[in-house]
């Protein structure tokens, strides 16, 4: 049977997400797949296992900090929905918190009789009020609710904003500005908000006055505010033209305020007086007073002063600028320095920035090297920061990062979950078809012999500049390690590893580097005997399930097994579909000619045709998930069955984008998927 043609498709019944025609299918995909997949006998142990992991109570509690308390959102067995509670700042650092529960999330869910998932706080510094962000079942969408932790309660009559795909910031204790749905016309096409309001307490949230308004075809304008080391706050407003491309607007004055910044940056906070930003793209200030003699190049971190960041010719110094096989990854801002998470060859290290006055001073704090460096809580406001150091076989120690942030002092490190004596991670590199270089690690067990006949899961995402360092995951260990199996992590172009460049490399209509990049990786591993196409599976979920879903078109023979997570599948439809056409940056626009034709071949549900070495997939979604919609999932499913291919696709009704909303639900998820390539790699 010829594939799909791009003006027909008889599944688009499928994109109705809760007409009962559809989710009538979606009962009768579950009950056949958890049939097979539960009905196995090893499930029954390996959702024990997940179980353990997902409600494990020895895990680091990490979170924010904000005037002198550590905030944390926490699950486990016994609050399967999670409390919001805080410890003393000082007594978290010492690996004594001391918790209080401010908000119970099972206990509220059960009194509103509402499907409650927590997605946020935004809190009012210097004041006992935050805006509490809930959401139906996981979505995108939330309601945002006034809440005062001095009364532990939600504040009657206090400021409301009604579920959407809202943005929200304090202006003070009785004004917010918020970007919301005001009605007909006041979103942009992917679903956001382009008008932001000022709303002032005791009135209606209709009678808040515009402040700044975007276009329609932004992706959205969202409402912030930046802190200073001194107090000192600044109202902004961010205004996404296309995903990688934004506008930045001061609001601290009579009128909107542009910010001096290329499109293609991003601002990180303020740090003594300097607006503190990283660049997606070379960037040469205009005016003298830059101080800048060429190019900035992309990927480095500036400083602007702040009184010169709204003028023609911005007072702009270079902090770092990264070399082709470093990047920078995450900034903090503490009250003494600012702080930088990167990599260098996807091995993390953790770099220190500070202003005397006169001039910056570049450090670098000693951690370990040879893993990834995480940040688990900063404040401008206070002297102490947390980071996380961790590998695929050693569990998270979180670090205090005190003196001044001179120094990283151990808190506390996480017993081990699985048995990694016996297991060595190593960095190898593929060639592409382009001659670029991709990085993959293998972690094995350390006796593992090369035959090709080892069980192994290949993972990867490659997009919107992700990064995906070696990381510890214990379902991954003892779901599949300790089961016998190989992991590995391909570092495929699209992501962040190496900067803004390794990224923008597969844009559009270049995304087949992308695709040539795994399948390098795929035929690297059974080149060194590693594995074998029938001992190999790939996984990958949201972009990753669109890489998943390409690789099975194009090289099929390569893999025995697929996991395909809350996918993007048909490219020629993506851009209508709830937030889809936020990503028109990332891979093209379906309403452009040459673009089109691009994405028609690539795309996964077009060019979906029958043969024999097509192995049967484990496709998966979540019918509350407003990011990607799950009719993705379904009509490439439902093409699958009508072509005679065997698949097998499982639907959470909850769970958003993630397709899970609570511990529970992800050790289900995880269980299944294990079981699954078990059943396809080791059987």
């Amino acid at each position: 049977m010829s594939s799909l043609g791009s003006e027909q498709d008889p599944y688009l019944w499928l994109e109705e997400i809760e007409s009962e025609r559809a989710l009538t299918w979606v009962r009768e995909q579950n009950a056949r797949s958890l049939a097979q997949l539960e009905g196995d006998p090893r499930y029954a142990q390996l959702h024990a296992d997940a179980l353990a992991i997902a409600n494990n109570r020895d895990r680091l509690p990490t979170g924010e900090v904000r005037e002198g308390y550590y905030y944390n959102f926490w699950q486990d067995e016994t609050h399967v929905r999670g409390i919001w509670r805080r410890s003393p700042l000082a007594a978290y650092a010492q690996n004594a918190p001391r918790w209080e529960t401010l908000l119970d999330l099972d206990a509220l869910a059960r009194t509103e009789n509402a499907n409650w998932v927590w997605k946020g706080a935004t809190c009012l510094s210097g004041s006992s009020r935050c805006m509490i962000s809930l959401s139906d079942g996981g979505k995108d969408a939330t309601t945002e609710r006034e809440f005062d932790i001095a009364h532990r309660a939600f504040v009657e009559s206090g400021f409301v904003v009604p579920e959407a795909k809202s943005s929200v910031a304090w202006l003070d204790e009785n004004t917010l500005l918020v970007g919301t749905d005001w009605g007909a016309g006041t979103t942009t096409e992917s679903g956001y908000a382009f008008v932001l309001k000022r709303w002032t307490r005791g009135t209606p949230l209709a009678s808040a006055v515009e402040i700044i308004r975007g276009q329609n075809t932004d992706v959205g304008v969202f409402a912030g505010a930046l802190e200073d080391v001194d107090g000192a706050r600044m109202p902004v407003a961010f205004e996404s033209d296309t995903f990688f491309e934004s506008s930045f607007w001061r609001l601290d004055g009579a009128s909107p305020q542009r910010i001096s910044l290329p499109p293609k940056s991003t601002i990180q906070g303020l740090y003594k007086g300097h607006l503190i930003a990283t660049l997606e793209q070379y960037w040469m200030p205009q005016g003298a007073a830059s101080g800048v003699g060429s190019a900035i190049p992309s990927g480095s971190l500036i400083a602007i002063a702040l009184d010169s960041a709204t003028g023609p010719a911005p007072a702009v110094a270079v902090l770092h600028t990264p070399s082709a096989r470093q990047s920078v990854e995450a900034v903090a801002i503490t009250r003494d320095a600012i702080l930088v998470a990167g990599y260098e060859n996807v091995r993390g290290r953790l770099l220190r920035f500070s202003y005397d006055g006169r001039a910056w001073v570049e450090g670098q704090i000693a951690l370990p090297a040879t893993g990834s460096i995480s940040f688990a809580g900063a404040s401008a406001g206070e002297q102490t920061a947390f980071a996380i150091y961790e590998d695929f076989i050693t569990p998270d120690t979180l670090y205090a990062l005190d003196d001044r942030a001179t120094r990283a002092r151990a808190i506390r490190a996480l017993p081990a979950l699985f048995d990694a004596q016996n297991f060595v991670a190593e960095q190898f590199e593929a060639t592409s078809r382009d001659g670029t270089r991709v990085p993959y690690f293998v972690v094995r067990r350390r006796d593992t012999q090369l035959n090709g006949q080892n069980p192994t899961l290949l993972w990867a995402y490659g997009g919107f500049q992700n990064s995906y360092p070696p990381v510890y995951s214990p379902y991954v260990g003892k779901l599949w390690l300790e089961r016998g199996g190989v992991y590995v992590l391909a570092n495929i172009r699209g992501g962040g590893e190496f900067g803004p460049a390794w990224h923008q490399a597969g844009l559009r209509t270049n995304r087949q580097r992308i695709y040539d990049d795994f399948y390098a990786v795929e035929q690297d591993l059974v080149a060194h005997d590693i594995t074998s196409p029938r001992r190999l599976g790939i996984s990958g979920r949201s972009n990753g399930g669109l890489l998943v879903g390409a690789m099975l078109n194009q090289h099929p023979e390569m893999v025995r097994a697929a996991i395909v997570g809350s996918p993007l599948l048909d490219m020629l439809r993506y851009d209508r579909l709830l937030a889809g056409a936020s990503w028109v940056d990332e891979y093209g626009s379906p309403s452009n000619g040459r673009e089109r034709r691009f994405l028609r071949r690539i795309s996964p549900y077009q060019n979906l045709r029958a043969r024999a070495d097509f192995p049967t997939p484990f496709v998966y979604a979540s019918t509350k998930d407003d990011r990607v919609h799950p009719g993705h999932a379904r009509k490439y499913v439902a093409r699958m069955q009508e072509l005679g291919m065997p698949v097998l696709y499982y639907e959470n009704i909850d769970g958003g984008h993630s397709a899970t909303a609570n511990q529970d639900e992800v050790a289900r998820q995880r269980a299944l998927e294990y079981i699954y390539l078990m059943q396809r790699l080791m059987d």
